[in-house]
């Protein structure tokens, strides 16, 4: 899953590809670097960003994802916890929703995934984008997630999503320390095991800086991004969300060569 932010403020790339041509010219590099899916957001969920207004959010995608549908039929996912921006995305060609609050973000999330008929991604965050790194604490970190997860899979089915349309996403990065997310990396396997393709996205992450001081730029976390990624295909991910899509793509083709 190839990462296009049409955003100002974004933790790795923020406003590199605000203008319209810019992320345009990225989706398509993207999509020639292998990406098999492309995920659009509007709004940076880095720790401490602000929310965006639904106007300007749609304003920011819609018409990009026109765009791409115009030219490729390559699936795209909307990357946002508003219902009427997942629902300007479905309209512009968006088949998936990639939700950071699990439709939890308004009482009728539920209900316009089902309407939407759209796939729908489901991740893990304590608190909220603004708050979430102040401080996260968990009695068990592995299985707090993993009841979260399986609970609002539980609500999207009851609400009418079918269950072949849930994935799971663990939020690694998302109101967790670094030790959270190891603790969670390690579990992979076992929150691979409930029958849901799960999305494993740590490209660029702040807490590869916490194992390798050095890395003190996201783009200087490229190695400990495919490390990761790396051992979330061998745990059984369905896919990774990056960045640096070329690498990745080249990382698991070798690690796929090499394991036969």
């Amino acid at each position: 899953m190839g990462i296009v932010n049409v955003t100002p403020d974004s933790f790795s790339d923020g406003g590199r590809f605000i203008g319209h041509g810019e992320a345009l010219t990225h989706a398509r590099r993207l999509i020639a670097e292998g990406a098999d899916l492309l995920d659009i957001g509007g709004e940076s969920t880095r720790p401490g960003a602000a929310p965006v207004d639904e106007t300007e959010e749609i304003a920011r995608t819609a018409p990009l994802i026109t765009a791409i549908r115009a030219e490729s039929d390559i699936p795209i996912s909307i990357d946002t916890m508003k219902p009427a921006v997942a629902r300007a995305a479905a309209t512009a060609g968006a088949t998936i929703w990639n939700d950071v609050a699990a439709l939890r973000f308004s009482p009728d999330a539920p209900a316009v995934a089902a309407e939407l008929g759209c796939e729908v991604i489901l991740m893990h965050m304590l608190g909220e984008p603004r708050t979430m790194q102040d401080a996260p604490r968990y009695d068990d970190v592995v299985g707090e997630v993993e009841a979260f997860l399986l609970d609002r899979a539980a609500v999207a089915e009851a609400a009418g999503v079918a269950r072949a349309k849930i994935w799971l996403d663990p939020g690694i990065g998302f109101g967790k320390t670094v030790a959270h997310n190891l603790a969670l990396l390690a579990a992979l396997p076992r929150l691979c095991g409930h029958g849901y393709p799960l999305l494993l996205g740590a490209s660029r992450k702040r807490f590869i800086a916490g194992i390798d001081p050095t890395a003190t730029e996201a783009t200087d976390r490229l190695g400990g991004s495919i490390a990761v990624h790396l051992h979330g295909a061998r745990a059984g991910a369905a896919a990774v969300r990056v960045h640096d899509v070329r690498e990745m793509v080249q990382a698991l083709k070798v690690q796929a060569a090499v394991e036969g």
